[in-house]
Order: C-alpha cells, then structure tokens, then sequence
C-alpha cells in the first residue's frame, strides 16, 4: 500500500469542514475523489461493489508526500527552571514489563546533538544506569550492572555531587526474594559532569530531534509503570530520596526539589501535575494508561477515584498511538443539500488505492427521513488495525479454519506504528486499553475483507454493514445517518424525531450516555431494529476532551482477548467500572429482547420459523413466507444467515415477558462454543451440538 490516510472527523453535516491527511510511501501524484459508498463488498456473489462519484471542489490531483507516524506514549515538560540544575538527583518507582534487550529511558533531560545533560535509563542488561554527557562529545554511564525484575516495583535513582564528582546509583527491590538479589546502591568517581541544555525533559522516552513541522521525534521509549518521578537540584540521601516519594512534598526538602510530579491528580486529562510549586507541568503523548495501580497500591480500594493517592502510576508503551499528527493535505465543507449517508475520498496512486471514510449527518431536529441508522463507528475504532489474527497463537484454532492474511494485514504487519485495536497486546504484553480513529485504519475501508479461507466475504464491522444501507437503498427506504459519537453527545435528543433506528450489524461496544438514549427512546415509544449479534456487550468511555479516543477495561468475565489486572478496572477517562454491561445490571435482553450466547467462525446456518411466528402482532413480518418455509440458507458467510456471534432470548436476563420468539436457528457446528459469562464451571456441553442453548433466536416485541 503506497498511499493511506485518515480525516480528522467521523460525522460531520452541511456547513462544517472535515480534513484529510494522506502520506504516499514513495511520494507520488495521486487523485481524491469524493464518493458515496453503497456496497463495500467486492463478492461478486452479493449485491455487487458500488460507489457513486460526487461531484466536488476536492476531486482532482495532489503531490503526495511521506508523513511518518510517531508511536510510542512519554511525557514531556518544558521550563527555564530545568536548566538551572547543577548537582540533582532524579528518582521514581518503576515497574518495568521488558526490562532487558534495549535501552530505555526512565527520565532524559539529553540533547543528543550536543551530548549533554543526564538521564537514568535502563540499560541492555535490564540495570538501572545514569548517563551523563558534558556538551563537548564526552559522554559517562554509570551501571548498577544488575538486571532489575520484571513486573516488580522497584526504587531507582540517581544523585550527581558535581563538586566531589561523585554519582551514587540507587536501585531498590520493593519485594525481597531470598534467592534473587537485584538491589544494589553504587557509588563512583565520574570524570565529566552533565552539561546544561536548553531543552525539554522527556518521561519515559528520549528526544532524538525534531521533525520539519516541529513535531518531538523520540526513541528508547520504556514500556511499564512510572510512579512518582521526582527532580531535585542537589544529591540527596537514600533517606531524603524515601522522603520525597510522599504525596506532599515535605517542607524541609522543598527549596531542593526542583519538580515532584504526581500522577494521581487530573487522572482523565492529558498532563501530569508538578506538586513541588514550580510550576513544571507537563503534558502527555500517545495516550500512556492511566489509573494505574501504583506502588503503596493496599489492594482495599478497587475504585481510583476513591483512593487517588494509592493510583499514582501511568503505564506508558513503546507502541502507543492517539494522533497520527500528520498535516492535511485538503479539506471538505459539507454543501448545503448533501444527503445524509456514508461517504469516503477515494485517493489512487497508480496501481494503488486507499479510501477515508466518513459520514454526512442531518441537523437534529430536522430529519430528512422516518428511518435513522446508527453507524457503529465505536465498535470499527475498538477493531481498528486489529492484529490479532495474525498474531495470537490460538487464532486458528478460534476460526477452525486456515487463517488467510489479507493485504491491509501485510501491510500493518509492516508497519506496526499504525497502532492496535482493543483486542491485541501492546508490545509488553500489556492489553490495549484505548483506541483511536485519528490515524489510518485499515479494515474500516470499502473492499476490505477480514482474514478467511474460501469462505465467502468474512465481512466484519464497516463492510458488514454497508450490506444493510445497500439493502435499505435497493428497497427504497429513506434513512439518515448518525454515528456512535453523535448518540453519545447527544443522546435521546438526536433520536426523538425518527420512528425507526437501526443498528449495525454488530454493535458491541456502547457507552453509558448511548445505551441510555435507546433506553429511554423505546420506553417513549421509538422502534428499534437490532440487525446484529453480541450487541450492547462491553461498556466504553469516550475521552472528555480528546476526539476519537474511546477506553475499555476488560475485567473479570466475558469473552476476553485480555484481562485487567486487579484494581485496574475503572476506565481512566469517566472513573466508571469497565467490562461487560450485562455484569452491570443492565444485559442486552433488557434492551432489544436478545444477548451473546455463543460464536463461531467457520460455517453457519439458516431458522425455522416457530408457533409464534403465527401470531398476528408479527404477521406483518411474514408476508409472502410459507410456514414450513426454510429461512435464511445461504448467506455470503459461511453459507448462512446464523453465524459467527449469536443471541438468545433469556427471561432471567431481562427479556420482556411478551416478548415473541419467531425462529431458532438449526444446530450450529461444534465449532460454535459457549461464551464465558454462561458457565460457572467447565463442562463437556460447550459445544453445538451438546448445549441447546447454542443457537440464534429472532424475536419480536
């Protein structure tokens, strides 16, 4: 793939301006052309790919250009202060998750072109060390030479006596293990002594220059926890350095500490607080985790927010992303008259194409037809750039079938920097936590299929549901548009006026401000058609301030492609419990009559049409379809309409007693396996054709 882009919005109406950002590998003239996107499917044995060309001030050609993406989370802070140190003494906890193989940098006050200043890295080796560079070339490290443990709290630090030229290393297990010495403190003669630089300090990663927009080019970034860093302008005692790491700082230590930062205050937002009364202030980048257990963490408080100062550590990845940071290439003001709908840019470069998808909404209140389909646009971010089947040892076995890697997947298995969807691990083997649409994703594009082995379309998310809005066209059913973000800022307000709202073909990931607004429309009357499976299933938060961010903590039950560590459950961004909504009372029967019972991914089935389906509150439905007439035995994936994650009605979960159950699905393959929420111990009857209640419901009321 030669050319990708992002836009800088997901929905946007007549009036408002939405921007592109494209990068070209090997920098090239490509063309963009707007387009309505009708079917994203390419199966030939389907309704067929269409798009429809908009005319548009945007269609013609453009220079392309290489735009790096810069992953990896750290902390940066500016300020004169910081070049005032002369001796000092850096110190945090640490709770490093790949201690060993490369270096990585704790904290950098370091100009690599000049070579000076300090920092305190861990080494190769995985042990605690201080560089120091005098501006002239020379450059002085300092190791404990003992690999600090892995997922372990440990005290680490460094004080520098510039005039005795004495540096004294700190590093100090929190855990003691008899047979595992791993704390050391170090004393040495150091010939050079750190030169001033003028520039910022970096948390977690180290400043490699700057790029031609201005942008922080980083390396050696670390990956783990970071608790409590503390600067302070002379050499402290290992005594003073236990001191220091209270919340406060104590008074006798203040005209020495240049900057104490604590990462327990202003959890959701985007900067780390300098507690000292300096003022150093710092801002976060990539989006670390946040609401981190830290490490005094007692293990009596779950909730953050309820016990702060016992959740003073971010967890910060050498391969986090939030904001490609790419510059636009061309902008888009919606006319006046443009119907609501889904829409993309079509960008071509020779051989090769890439398409940036977005959506045109109608003014709330003012809706242009009865119908509203809701873009899942949530659950595509919660996807996005997902390399799990590529990656995860058990992936075929989870298909049943032979994993086919798809061209968008060579091309993200190329290029990792284009961030991970909620379901993979970052590269400490840390679970993905957040998850951003401001960069390119890749498998929510028109012609995109999922990896599959002969087995039709194995559409999933954006193309899947381009089926239903070709479906509803071909029929001749006017619909508006709106996304998941739209639902959450809006709520109830922007669905009242619809008589219908249709969902996606699987709308799994829902906040609580969504969830509420289809609650309270239907209990006002509204009809809601869900067209999916495993809907409704995990809760979300959308960052406060941040556009594009949403945050999933996967706790102790469903089906999980990682699990939170204990204490760690809470989303950062709303302080809210994470995990399934079923778990919080508040179960998808509830809503629409069906949840999760089961999934699988190799072949499907069709229904049978029930006694209930008889029932005159539903003829409606079954106009011109025998009794004993087969539905739904043949399907673009796995040959049927009953497949991959499939409901069931359940009284106990909340399904409304007049509700009307008018087909079950036939039996479903073994490959079909019970999810986790349903079993309090492990039994033989997970499968098809051993459980009953491994199967499709279609329910009505």
């Amino acid at each position: 793939m030669n050319i990708i882009g992002y836009s800088d919005r997901i929905s946007v109406r007549a009036g408002e301006t939405i921007r592109f950002m494209v990068s070209c590998e090997r920098p090239v003239s490509y063309r963009a052309d707007l387009v309505r996107v009708v079917c994203g499917d390419l199966n030939p044995a389907g309704p067929g790919y269409r798009e429809v060309e908009i005319d548009s001030p945007i269609n013609g050609q453009y220079e392309g250009r290489r735009q790096p993406l810069l992953c990896g989370s750290y902390a940066i802070v500016e300020g004169a202060r910081l070049a005032e140190v002369r001796s000092l003494c850096v110190q945090a906890m640490v709770w490093p998750t790949r201690p060993r193989g490369k270096e990585q940098v704790l904290l950098s006050h370091w100009s690599g072109e000049q070579a000076a200043g300090y920092e305190l890295v861990i080494d190769v080796s995985g042990a605690v060390a201080l560089r120091l560079g005098d501006g002239s070339g020379r450059v002085e490290l300092v190791s404990t030479e003992l690999p600090i443990r892995e997922r372990e709290w440990c005290l680490v630090g460094a004080s520098v006596d510039t005039e005795a030229k004495r540096v004294v290393l700190h590093q100090q297990q929190q855990i003691a293990c008899e047979r595992s010495t791993t704390s050391a403190v170090i004393e040495r003669s150091v010939a050079i002594l750190p030169a001033t630089t003028g520039g910022p300090l970096l948390i977690a990663a180290r400043l490699a220059g700057r790029s031609p927009d201005g942008r922080c080019l980083t390396e050696a970034h670390y990956n783990g926890k970071i608790d409590s860093p503390r600067l302070s302008g002379r050499a402290l005692t290992a005594a003073e350095m236990i001191q220091l790491f209270q919340r406060r700082v104590p008074q006798h230590l203040r005209p020495d500490v240049v900057a104490a930062w604590d990462f327990s205050l202003e959890i959701p937002a985007q900067r780390i607080i300098d507690v000292s009364g300096n003022g150093l202030h710092g801002t976060l980048v990539n989006l670390p985790a946040r609401a981190m257990t830290g490490y005094n963490w007692s293990a009596s408080e779950m909730r953050w927010s309820s016990a702060l100062q016992e959740y003073g550590a971010i967890h910060f990845h050498d391969d986090g992303v939030y904001d490609a940071g790419w510059q636009s290439d061309f902008a888009l003001t919606v006319p006046q008259g443009m119907p609501s709908g889904s829409y993309a840019v079509h960008l071509r470069a020779g051989d090769d194409e890439d398409y940036l998808p977005f959506f045109v909404r109608c003014e709330t209140g003012k809706p242009s037809a009865k119908l509203l389909y809701i873009a899942q646009t949530a659950t595509y971010m919660a996807y996005a750039n997902l390399s799990f089947t590529f990656t995860a040892s058990a992936a075929e076995l989870l298909a049943n079938r032979l994993i086919v890697v798809q061209p968008w997947e060579e091309h993200l298995n190329a290029h990792p920097e284009l961030g991970l969807s909620l379901y993979d691990d970052h590269s400490d083997g840390s679970g993905v936590c957040y998850s951003s649409r401001l960069r390119p994703i890749l498998n929510m594009r028109p012609k995109v299929q999922t990896s599959t082995a002969g087995l039709g379309s194995m559409l999933w998310g954006y193309n899947a549901d381009t089926h239903l809005t070709d479906w509803l066209e071909a029929s001749g059913y006017a619909f508006d548009v709106i996304t998941d973000e739209d639902l959450h800022a809006e709520g109830i307000e922007i669905l009242r006026h619809y008589r219908t709202v249709m969902t996606g073909t699987h709308p799994e990931y829902y906040s609580e401000p969504m969830l509420d607004a289809l609650k309270a429309y239907t209990e006002r009357g509204g009809r809601l058609m869900y067209m999916g499976g495993n809907g409704f299933y995990w809760r979300i938060a959308y960052h406060p301030v941040l556009p594009g961010a949403i945050e999933v903590r996967r706790a102790e039950d469903g089906t999980r492609a990682w699990l939170a560590r204990p204490g760690e459950y809470y989303h950062s961004f709303s302080g809210e419990l994470g995990g399934l909504w079923r778990r919080q009372d508040r179960p998808p029967q509830r809503l629409v009559g069906t949840g999760f019972i089961a999934q699988g991914f190799d072949l499907s089935t069709g229904y049978h049409r029930t006694p209930a389906s008889e029932n005159p509150r539903v003829a409606f439905a079954f106009e011109g379809i025998d009794r004993d007439e087969p539905i739904g035995y043949f399907g673009l994936i796995g040959g049927g309409a009953a497949g991959l994650e499939v409901d069931i009605v359940d009284p106990r979960l909340g399904t409304p007693p007049h509700t009307l159950v008018v087909a079950h699905s036939d039996e479903l393959p073994d490959s079909f396996l019970l999810v986790n929420e349903e079993q309090l111990i492990n039994t033989p009857d997970v499968m098809g054709s051993t459980n009953p209640r491994i199967r499709s419901d279609l329910a009505f009321f």
